[in-house]
């Protein structure tokens, strides 16, 4: 089976969730809810959640943006080029997710906690904290991204504590640290992969994802595929209304591998141009994750502070970061 005839989604292994009831004081509603991103993060690790409650209007709004700010010249997206705290424009050719893979066949638009250069964090080196790069042709943009990174936050923070409350944990075990996160926001551009790239070529080439969360707004192109049980592809077609959720590397390490973090790829095998939205939730970076055991059992991982992980992936996905000071 080529990359290009991946199956079609199997709706028992990337399930859809309604989670509208952790926004509401029935207990046993937010029980049920975490008992299905159990099951669901303890198998594919992804899921579809409805009832997110981010407004459609908001999520139209920061396509359009996206659109924007992608059609314009490269002059004016450099002019944002990604700084040292991987916060700005990124441009064809300077992201791949492992050693030997191509370069990904996408532009990006990276965000983050809104501070300034003089933030105490940021003199005290912390290096996921820093200035964005806001452009100033789009004066809009920053404050539509950062409200939407305060919202997917929000629904982040709701996600993991109704995971915890699964795990019989205590509810806020995952979301104890949230008031400065190092959660990553970003606007993805996939031109049309062209028809003889090859097999080698990807939009985003097959990676785990580094953090806790991510929460994906895709356009209705389609072309996120994921990894099967099995060790197939299958894809994971746009569902209007709803976020893709997946798991990544940090849960996975918190949960002592209970929780699956799972291969995913891009392949814009579509004829026209992609557009996606991912925040990846995390907590402070100072949040020292340890794993949770049951009885009996050994922690697989030592202890590791948030930003510590998330640093060493996103120093060997990003061409970039060999070269900045």
């Amino acid at each position: 089976m080529t990359y290009a005839q991946a199956k079609s989604i199997d709706r028992d292994a990337i399930p859809v969730i309604d989670v509208s009831a952790l926004a509401s004081g029935d207990p046993a509603a937010q029980a049920g809810v975490g008992d299905a991103l159990r099951r669901a993060a303890e198998g594919t690790g992804f899921f579809y959640v409805s009832g997110h409650g981010i407004p459609a209007g908001t999520i139209d709004r920061v396509f359009g943006a996206a659109r924007d700010f992608f059609a314009r010249p490269p002059e004016e997206k450099q002019a944002v080029a990604v700084n040292r705290w991987h916060h700005g424009f990124i441009r064809i050719g300077e992201a791949k997710m492992y050693d030997g893979a191509q370069a990904d066949l996408k532009e990006s638009y990276v965000w983050g906690l809104d501070v300034e250069a003089d933030d105490p964090d940021c003199l005290a080196g912390v290096k996921l904290i820093g200035p964005n790069m806001w452009p100033d042709f789009m004066p809009g943009l920053r404050p539509l991204l950062t409200g939407y990174m305060d919202a997917c936050n929000a629904l982040g923070i709701r996600l993991l504590r109704a995971c915890a409350l699964s795990l019989g944990i205590d509810p806020a075990y995952f979301t104890g640290s949230f008031d400065r996160p190092i959660s990553r926001g970003s606007l993805i551009w996939y031109p049309p992969q062209p028809a003889d790239a090859g097999e080698a070529q990807f939009g985003v080439a097959p990676h785990t994802d580094y953090g806790c969360l991510t929460l994906l707004c895709q356009d209705d192109t389609g072309g996120l595929q994921v990894r099967g049980r099995d060790g197939e592809w299958v894809t994971a077609h746009p569902i209007p209304g709803t976020f893709v959720v997946n798991v990544g590397d940090l849960l996975a390490r918190w949960t002592n591998d209970r929780f699956a973090s799972t291969p995913h790829r891009v392949v814009n095998a579509s004829g026209r141009e992609r557009l996606s939205a991912a925040v990846f939730v995390d907590p402070n970076h100072d949040t020292m994750i340890n794993p949770v055991v049951g009885e009996g059992e050994d922690p697989h991982y030592p202890p590791v502070t948030c930003a510590g992980h998330i640093q060493g992936r996103l120093d060997a996905a990003f061409e970039y970061r060999n070269r900045t000071p």
